[in-house]
């Protein structure tokens, strides 16, 4: 993990606001560890914060061609346009960072996220003494608007690939893909401007947007080419796009290890995407029941207890420990994922997947234990009869912990019926209905 960073002094700037018009003042000051990154609005009474954060988004549709951000408390407290000043601390990997500004609207700059940089990197950049946060997709996560997506999947690194297609031969088709690094950022995505149709420029004046826009911050694309300024990069168009991507996703408040795969994607888009992934989140730290009990010191049976009980060793006993156990009701158990498990050395090593077998296996132990557990049936063993509505709906890999649930439905002297599950991160892997015959060993 790395640290935290902040910036080493205070810096200054201003510019006008596209799309108010605005003359605004800037200024960047170092902030805490943990603290996030918050616009102040000096130019108002008791110069209110604003956290840069899902949690305070204004809705999309209310403000169009841009991402802005205010208080739920006050409507008219907002910030308008930071998706480039987001980008520019994604990308350089600003965790913390004050914000004033006397307006309500950032400097357009000249349209991409690169002056931001370059006044973050003049500040200079300051590691913290604390860790970063950072969300590691563990399964699949989508949001889609038509014929336009955005899917984030797991991955090592932050990855972003996007595909842009608009009905004009200067935007048709563009591709492009990354492997997102302060290195890459800086040289390939932060130079990278905004854009728009020249047959959108009177629609947007109706709407009161795009006062501060000109052909030196705006590249405009008209039938015959582009007007009265040149591309930074062939495909500057969709560079652009990811710039804004990166911004948007820099509202979860973390940064993403993940693989980003975006289709037409937009600012209304992206923000449904980052509240899909801020849900997500809030629905793992409502299991913390759970985790505590996964970090409980003394779990009810440890891997000597397991023993005692189960026949199976290495390399087939596949819980660590018992974290509850209730007779005749319910246990829970633990196996830690790790690369070391022998199954990965042959099944799919390039891209390391447990089998699904081994899952039901391992929900099966758990459910032997829960079985085996009571004083009647010590010594005994539990043998398969049948399993039935056996579903696997997540792959799990190497660093997952698989929780394992085991629901008694019916038990007698010789045979016994259960329900399990195996969790990760609070979502359901794979579940199965169980039957076991009892039989002395």
């Amino acid at each position: 993990m790395k640290n935290q960073k902040t910036i080493e002094c205070e810096i200054s700037l201003k510019g006008v606001g596209i799309h108010t018009g605005k003359k605004v003042n800037l200024k960047f000051k170092p902030a805490l560890a943990d603290s996030g990154i918050n616009f102040i609005r000096v130019d108002l009474k008791d110069k209110p914060v604003i956290r840069a954060h899902i949690s305070n988004i204004t809705e999309p549709a209310r403000r169009l061609r841009r991402t802005s951000i205010g208080l739920r408390r006050d409507k008219d407290i907002e910030v308008h346009t930071i998706e480039h000043i987001m980008s520019a601390l994604c990308g350089l990997g600003v965790d913390n960072l004050i914000i004033e500004l006397d307006s309500d609207e950032l400097p357009g700059l000249d349209g991409s996220a690169e002056g931001f940089v370059k006044a973050l990197k003049k500040a200079g950049l300051k590691e913290q003494d604390v860790e970063r946060d950072c969300f590691s997709v563990r399964m699949p996560l989508w949001v889609q608007e038509e014929d336009r997506y955005v899917i984030v999947l797991p991955s090592n690194d932050f990855e972003i690939s996007y595909t842009l297609n608009y009905k004009h031969p200067l935007l048709n088709s563009q591709y492009i893909d990354f492997a997102i690094s302060p290195e890459v950022f800086e040289k390939e995505i932060a130079p990278a401007r905004t854009f728009c149709l020249e047959e959108e420029i009177d629609s947007l004046k109706k709407n009161g947007l795009g006062k501060g826009a000109n052909y030196e911050n705006t590249i405009v694309v008209g039938e015959k080419g582009i007007k009265d300024n040149k591309l930074r990069f062939k495909d500057e168009f969709v560079r652009h796009k990811i710039s804004d991507l990166i911004g948007d996703l820099y509202l979860l408040g973390k940064s993403i290890k993940g693989r980003v795969v975006a289709i037409k994607s937009g600012h209304s888009l992206n923000i449904k995407l980052v509240k899909k992934l801020y849900a997500h989140l809030e629905k793992v730290k409502e299991a913390g029941v759970k985790a505590a009990l996964i970090q409980q010191p003394e779990p009810p049976l440890n891997i000597n207890a397991i023993h005692k009980v189960l026949p199976h060793r290495y390399p087939f006993l596949f819980i660590d420990k018992i974290i509850e156990l209730e007779q005749d009701k319910r246990a829970v158990g633990i196996k830690n994922v790790t690369a070391n498990d022998y199954f990965f050395k042959g099944h799919f090593p390039n891209r390391p997947i447990m089998p699904g077998v081994l899952i039901v296996e391992a929900m099966a132990q758990v459910a032997g234990v829960l079985m085996l557990s009571k004083p009647e049936n010590a010594g005994k063993l539990a043998y398969f009869m049948s399993m039935d509505k056996v579903k696997f709906r997540k792959a799990v890999i190497p660093g997952d912990q698989l929780v394992l649930e085991a629901e008694v439905v019916k038990i007698k002297s010789k045979t016994g019926q259960v329900h399990t599950r195996a969790l990760v991160n609070d979502n359901i892997v794979s579940e199965a209905d169980l039957i076991f015959s009892l039989i002395k060993a």
